[in-house]
């Protein structure tokens, strides 16, 4: 089968792989769509200390079921011909973290597109137990938002969620606008959003955004007392830095973007103690696959976030446009040329 490898940190090309079988517990799904994301950006780059190589990436992943391993099937386990989403996330269930319920904190990280076999290939196995059977309305594109969008549930479940407050964003891309719509629909008072790109933010503001500026300046609440809530989902030091100076009084600031490990930001301590700032993380998904899958069957529509599907052989282009910020999500289609 056709696959992209990453061989070593900046070599990555579609090269053919043997076809996977599934161990025990394990199923092969046929890969109908795979989202390219910023982690994908940092594996290829060598940026993320669990990733050894030769790896294929991709973690957003959705497909059918086409095998199953002994014991991957079962009352509860997905059968041949479900159409599934992937939680890449597998945690093991042994170490403190996972004692205590924290299993996405893991000790052990393994994730299926990082430290094994991903989503940017025609086929891959997976244990049985990360797959969610999928309604068949769903779209093509909602089933390969699942994943980022039960990153989204996990970090509003991190926030305080009261009714009628003021949040500010960094990022118009498809994380940091789920993280609005997610908001949204938790009551917040007004979702504002700030990006450098203007693509981004002319979409944004079609996305019921209350403002979509290129600084918080520009709005009044960030010249005045700031935001309750403040979001980054950039990963970017200097949008960091600039969100912790706009969180009001007694407010909260979440580190939701994926920032460079190597990266350090400059804040006041001084803030933090004596505005009673709650500063939280949020790290990838915990217990919030199925909530995110009940809310895009509750009506939730992000379809239009995503502005572009490839095929395999075409994952260079892809990857130059994810980078240059042009359009929106971007998923790749692993089997798009043997479907027409």
């Amino acid at each position: 089968m056709r696959a992209v490898v990453v061989t070593e940190p900046g070599r990555v090309a579609p090269a053919d792989v043997p076809d996977p079988r599934p161990e025990p517990g394990e199923v092969v799904v046929r890969v109908s769509s795979c989202g390219l994301c910023g982690t994908d950006m940092h594996i290829l780059g060598g940026e993320l200390p669990p990733v050894t190589y030769p790896v294929i990436p991709g973690h957003e992943l959705t497909g059918e079921v086409v095998a199953v391993g002994e014991g991957g099937e079962g009352a509860t386990g997905p059968a041949v011909g479900d159409r599934v989403a992937v939680d890449p996330n597998m945690p093991c269930g042994a170490c403190h973290y996972c004692r205590i319920g924290r299993g996405n904190l893991c000790e052990d990280y393994r994730a299926i597109g990082v430290t094994q076999a991903g989503g940017f290939a025609e086929q891959v196995a997976v244990p049985a137990r990360c797959c969610y059977v999928i309604p068949a309305s769903f779209s093509e594109a909602s089933a390969g938002l699942i994943e980022p969008l039960s990153c989204a549930v996990h970090g509003l479940n991190r926030l305080p969620r009261r009714p009628g407050e003021h949040y500010l964003i960094y990022g118009a891309g498809t994380m940091g606008l789920m993280m609005a719509a997610l908001v949204r629909t938790a009551g917040a008072a007004s979702v504002s959003v700030v990006d450098l790109n203007e693509e981004r933010l002319a979409f944004a503001e079609s996305f019921g955004l209350d403002a979509a500026v290129t600084s918080a300046d520009k709005l009044a609440l960030g010249k005045g007392p700031g935001f309750e809530v403040v979001v980054d989902a950039t990963g970017a030091v200097p949008a960091i830095e600039d969100g912790l100076g706009r969180v009001r009084k007694g407010g909260t600031f979440l580190q939701f973007g994926v920032a460079d490990p190597a990266r350090k930001a400059a804040f006041s301590p001084y803030l933090v103690y004596n505005s009673e700032i709650d500063i939280i993380g949020s790290m990838a998904v915990h217990n919030s696959f199925q909530p995110a899958i009940d809310v895009l069957a509750s009506g939730l529509d992000l379809d239009p976030l995503v502005s572009d599907v490839y095929g395999l052989e075409d994952f260079d282009t892809a990857v130059a446009r994810f980078k240059a910020g042009t359009g929106r999500k971007i998923h790749i289609a692993p089997n798009q040329a043997k479907e027409g």
